[in-house]
């Protein structure tokens, strides 16, 4: 049985204003379960998580995403708050900004101790590249170019199709149409990426990386956090089965299964930089090779961290409560064969694809969205999915309209 500091609340900061998070509910939900007061600063549009009944409290977002007005948004909850608390990101913008404010923070929050500059070298597409490098770790093969010239030739140079990354997709634009990944099939279009990224001020340089084909069982990804002396507690690793977009996309439903080569490649890494606190990790089989090669590595929880609860209910985000409050105590039982659904993305990916084979049966499936507990989100969620998909169709029919009026 795990035990709680419960007179020292979590405020959990998201700055993305992507209002269908439901790795935000999903930390809410596991914390305010636990008897400890949940406190989330996000944007007013939060989305279906301010339903939740696990919720104590929100606090306004930071007016910019500068250090300067993420501090100005902390302080002023914190005062609200009237006590310490844990403090735990929910993207990658916050959890830089986190580190880098971690000494003007202390006596209002706990944070693991982190060091900026190694938390921006994982975070940072471009430079995880090189790390991979210098470590040994599988990487897909990576080109920055420095023009649209060079973008075209390092695509051919790869072979196409191309995967196009921005290496600080927490920079880009709003409103500008840039996706943090995407797929290119042709030469041309990564020329045209690169001026569209040139003339927006998109999110740091543009990066082409050789294609890993998708396929059954090659999608995997990796959730732990690291203690204080880099003890990896809570998480597992996880298979992606179905994504959306497909092939490309976040995960719409994982399973949690062993992985000795991925669990032992992440913890490798992670001890390698020396990170401190959660981290999720994502992976792709190249079947050329039978090499796990590193996609991704975010400092902070995945969306679907959640899937990873043991028999116990410690996940990565109550491991962190814990190691940050001097409370922790031994892991559960591991429950592989576990299934986590995500609501929305897994119709969408059923509908724009036939079901995999071999998936095998769940034990034991945990929605993203719906819980009997606290079904508003849910609701709320179900409503705001609708007017979203509605507003999209009517402009890809008057996208299309348009085209043929011309």
């Amino acid at each position: 049985m795990h035990t709680f500091d419960r007179s020292v609340p979590a405020v959990l900061l998201r700055i993305d204003q992507n209002p269908f998070h439901h790795g935000t509910l999903g930390a809410v939900r596991s914390l305010g379960r636990a008897g400890i007061g949940v406190h989330l600063v996000a944007d007013r549009n939060a989305g279906p998580v301010v339903r939740s009944r696990y919720l104590s409290r929100t606090h306004p977002a930071p007016r910019g995403h500068d250090d300067e007005n993420v501090l100005e948004a902390l302080l002023r909850a914190s005062e609200r708050i009237s006590r310490r608390a844990v403090l735990i990101p929910m993207d990658d913008l916050g959890a830089l900004a986190a580190a880098r404010l971690r000494g003007r923070l202390s006596g209002r929050f706990l944070l693991p101790e982190q060091c900026p500059q190694g938390l921006e070298s994982v975070a940072d597409k471009a430079r995880l590249a090189g790390l991979c490098e210098r470590y040994g770790i599988a990487h897909p093969t990576t080109v920055c170019p420095a023009s649209a010239r060079e973008a075209e030739v390092a695509a051919r140079g790869l072979g196409l199709p191309v995967v196009a990354k921005w290496s600080r997709p927490w920079l880009l634009p709003p409103g500008a149409g840039l996706r943090s990944t995407r797929l290119l099939r042709t030469a041309p279009e990564a020329a045209e990426l690169y001026e569209r990224g040139a003339r927006t001020g998109a999110g740091g340089a543009l990066l082409l990386q050789r294609y890993l084909p998708a396929g059954p069982g090659r999608d995997w990804f990796f959730h732990g956090c690291a203690g204080p002396d880099g003890t990896v507690r809570a998480g597992g690793c996880g298979r992606k089965d179905r994504a959306w977009p497909v092939e490309a996309g976040l995960t719409a439903v994982g399973r949690w299964v062993p992985n000795p080569a991925v669990e032992d490649t992440a913890r490798r890494l992670l001890a390698m930089v020396g990170h401190r606190g959660i981290a999720d990790l994502d992976f792709r089989l190249d079947p050329a090779s039978g090499a796990y090669h590193l996609l991704d590595f975010n400092p902070r929880p995945g969306a679907q961290f959640r899937l990873f609860a043991d028999g116990s209910g410690l996940d990565v985000v109550r491991a962190l409560h814990q190691d940050l409050t001097d409370r922790q105590a031994p892991p559960g039982r591991p429950r592989p064969g576990r299934r986590l659904v995500v609501e929305n993305y897994a119709l969408l990916s059923l509908l724009a694809a036939p079901a995999p084979r071999g998936a095998g049966p769940a034990h034991g499936t945990e929605a993203a969205w719906f819980a009997p507990d606290d079904p508003a989100p849910a609701l709320a969620m179900t409503a705001a999915w609708g007017r979203h998909a509605t507003r999209r169709a009517a402009a890809a029919l008057f996208r299309r309209s348009g085209r043929r009026g011309a």
